[in-house]
């Protein structure tokens, strides 16, 4: 049986990040800028994240299961503070 094929037009369109949120660049922003206000353009810039219900669209795309869209938010990862370093630096010396 033949394997399945991952849309590579997707796979470059879109970031995993490490939480499991699902990265895309913002549309409108690529050409007639004259016509948009300077804080639209600004806004355009930032990466917008992917709802769920979009994500489970592009699961079928890729034939995998995109990360954390299920994980409850105690199951992420989350940087530690500095605080919380320094007492795992500490622990790890002694």
């Amino acid at each position: 049986m033949p394997k399945n094929k991952k849309h590579k037009g997707l796979l470059k369109r879109i970031r995993l990040t490490a939480t499991g949120k699902v990265r895309h660049r913002s549309a409108y922003h690529k050409h007639l800028s004259s016509t948009k206000s300077g804080k639209r353009l600004r806004q355009l810039r930032r990466d917008r994240y992917l709802a769920s219900a979009d994500i489970k669209r592009f699961e079928k795309l890729l034939f995998r299961r995109l990360r954390g869209r299920t994980q409850p938010k105690s199951a992420m990862r989350v940087s530690p503070s500095p605080a919380q370093r320094k007492a795992a630096r500490e622990a790890k010396a002694s």
